[in-house]
């Protein structure tokens, strides 16, 4: 023990300077705004909830809460769409044969290595010749979810489909099993961590995305929090209150934080197997 000790200083040591930023936002959220930037210190001389008053009305004419529920409104389709997809499209992958099966697999790990900034003007392009109502609608940020457009996400599962002994589908089979029952009733259960891992990848990602929304969402009352965030700082980033912006992101984290807290052991296990299988 005595021996492990140093070890567990040290440990304990790099946790609070992890940990630390995150402390300083929760504590400056109850800031003044001359006080956030006179001290590093987390703990406000005087704890004041004016910030989330003040934070919470916007400047726009709706709320905070407004904001809240369009983000859920993108993220919640997105999600469900995100793991639908990317399971069917494994699972044709890992366990079919059919024409130029290697060719698409060969474009499914391209797409993974081309930067998101470039298909950002493409897809705009895109849905805005189809028409122009649809960029009012959240549909050019959750329907391309319904093809697997995240090829990390499909080639994940690929490999965890591949786990599996083929000897499960012949079993579900005998027992009258089609195709889709096989993959829901058999082999999803066996690739959970795998499927939560891929939810809260896709929740925390939409939850902290700025950019697409910001092109492809066009009217203030249907922005997302992140774009609600960025309308209390003007067009010089200077003269706006801080200890709101602070006070909102605070808020903005819980839902990612509960998430990844009630997911936290699958999700840690999806991504410890998925370190491991090959």
């Amino acid at each position: 023990m005595k021996k492990k000790l140093p070890v567990y200083l040290l440990m304990c040591l790099i946790a609070v300077v992890m940990i630390y930023p995150l402390l300083w936002l929760v504590g400056a959220s109850f800031k003044t705004n001359e006080e956030i930037f006179s001290s590093v210190w987390f703990m406000p001389d005087s704890f004041s909830v004016q910030p989330y008053i003040n934070g919470w009305k916007t400047v726009t004419p709706y709320t905070m809460g407004h904001y809240f529920i369009n983000t859920f409104r993108i993220i919640i389709p997105k999600t469900v769409f995100a793991v639908i997809s990317s399971v069917l499209v494994a699972y044709g992958f890992a366990r079919f044969d059919f024409p130029l099966k290697k060719f698409f697999f060969a474009l499914l790990m391209g797409s993974m290595l081309m930067p998101q900034i470039v298909t950002v003007m493409p897809t705009y392009l895109m849905w805005s010749g189809l028409g122009k109502n649809l960029l009012n609608t959240y549909l050019p940020l959750t329907l391309p979810s319904l093809f697997a457009c995240e090829g990390m996400f499909v080639f994940t599962l690929i490999q965890f489909f591949k786990g599996i002994p083929k000897e499960f589908d012949e079993a579900a089979k005998l027992d009258g099993c089609g195709t889709l029952r096989t993959l829901f009733s058999v082999l999803v259960p066996c690739i959970k961590p795998a499927v939560v891992s891929i939810a809260v990848f896709t929740f925390l990602w939409t939850m902290n995305d700025f950019l697409n929304p910001l092109i492809l969402v066009q009217q203030v009352k249907d922005y997302p929090l992140s774009l609600a965030l960025r309308l209390s700082v003007d067009s010089t980033g200077q003269g706006y209150e801080q200890n709101k912006i602070i006070a909102m992101s605070v808020i903005g984290l819980i839902p990612s934080i509960a998430v990844f807290a009630a997911a936290q052991k699958k999700f840690v296990n999806g991504i410890t197997a998925g370190g491991l299988s090959g």
